[in-house]
């Protein structure tokens, strides 16, 4: 039955492509669409495949996709349509339980530089679902078979484009990672960690100021890269770099998480946006 639906999403997940699939999950009363209605939408908000219901149905849920492909995350939302007046919307009477999961390429990690933080982030980064790119002229195939791309000459770095998906982390061992890290700065990536010293860091920060940085952008280094785990080996450091790169990814704080078993499976059956007369 959705044979067509999953094959478009195959192709656009193998392009690379960010897209959201929205299923209805309950329905009350009337409603166009059935559980199990499915569809596919562009980041734009376009549908490109499926339905969910017309109207007012159709255009939250392209609404709310656009959202989720945005903030990377997925939305239960509720469209009620009991209140609706005749010709405004979709005058049905139902109220439809629509879950809305963004698609995304993956995050690319890039390393620049070699050694045992650089051989371990590689491992860990694979592990948590990022593209690895390697950029230094002394790493080996064999110390990351994890990696998608390993570029060993770039001497004016531009072989490895930034962007602002890009999460970098700069372990080169004092060789120029303050020329590495005014370009991450300039590509406005996501993440950008420099391992180093105190010392060193604020070497290669004050450089950054020297060189006309902002101090807005200069903030959002971390230097020195991680957090505070009391790690002492090239292991445990890169440990903490990846721990607080999925802390800022997902939006948590690094804090030891409460104990609300009670209140959680409670909120996983929330809906977090309800919709009328839309």
């Amino acid at each position: 039955m959705f044979s067509d639906l999953y094959t478009k999403a195959a192709e656009l997940a193998s392009q690379g492509k960010p897209f959201a699939i929205a299923t209805v999950v309950r329905v009350e009363g009337s409603s166009s669409a059935r559980r199990g209605s499915k569809a596919i939408i562009d980041p734009f908000g376009k549908l490109l495949l499926g339905w969910v219901g017309g109207g007012c149905a159709e255009s939250a849920v392209r609404s709310e996709a656009i959202s989720c492909i945005e903030t990377e995350r997925p939305r239960m939302i509720t469209v009620d349509m009991s209140d609706e007046q005749l010709g405004v919307g979709m005058p049905c009477g139902g109220t439809m339980d629509i879950f809305i999961e963004p698609v995304l390429p993956k995050p690319e990690l890039l390393i620049v530089g070699h050694g045992r933080i650089a051989e371990t982030l590689a491992v860990l980064g694979d592990l948590m679902g990022f593209t690895i790119t390697v950029n230094d002229p002394a790493a080996d195939r064999s110390a990351f078979p994890q990696a998608e791309r390993l570029v060993t000459e770039d001497f004016d770095l531009t072989e490895t484009p930034i962007g602002s998906k890009s999460f970098v982390v700069i372990a080169t061992q004092h060789k120029r990672d303050h020329l590495w890290l005014k370009k991450a700065l300039e590509g406005k990536a996501a993440y950008v960690a420099l391992i180093a010293s105190h010392h060193r860091a604020k070497l290669v920060l004050d450089y950054l100021r020297t060189g006309g940085m902002s101090e807005e952008k200069i903030a959002t280094v971390w230097a020195p890269a991680g957090l505070d785990l009391g790690a002492s080996t090239p292991e445990e450091i890169a440990l903490s770099v990846m721990s607080q790169m999925v802390a800022l990814r997902r939006g948590g704080n690094a804090l030891p998480l409460p104990l609300q078993e009670a209140g959680l499976a409670r909120r996983d059956l929330e809906t977090d946006t309800i919709i009328r007369h839309c």
